[in-house]
């Protein structure tokens, strides 16, 4: 995991230092209604009866914190579109906490 892409995370009051990259699987295809892709292509499983998407976003990979940070908002603003138009409520945007006075 890119470190860079970790802080950019933290940020944003996501914790992902643990996470690793996970590969789509065939049954995580089967049980989701929407799959977003980022570049997949012809190499990820499709399954008729489900909503693909795929999301064309730089590879953050060997990028620094100044160049992630706009990869990590495009993320945010896609997938706040998406609930908008599945038509669930949205969740407030990450607070940075202040510090302490």
């Amino acid at each position: 995991m890119n470190p860079a892409v970790v802080e950019a995370m933290a940020e944003s009051g996501i914790d992902i230092s643990t996470e690793t990259p996970k590969i789509l699987t065939t049954e995580a295809v089967q049980t989701s209604d929407v799959v977003i892709t980022m570049g997949c292509g012809d190499t990820c499983p499709v399954f008729p009866g489900k909503r693909y998407l795929d999301w064309s976003l730089p590879d953050p990979a060997g990028k620094n914190l100044a160049a992630i940070r706009p990869i990590r908002n495009e993320i945010e603003n896609q997938i706040r579109a998406l609930l908008t138009d599945l038509e669930i409520p949205p969740i407030a945007p990450a607070q940075t906490p202040s510090p302490p006075s």
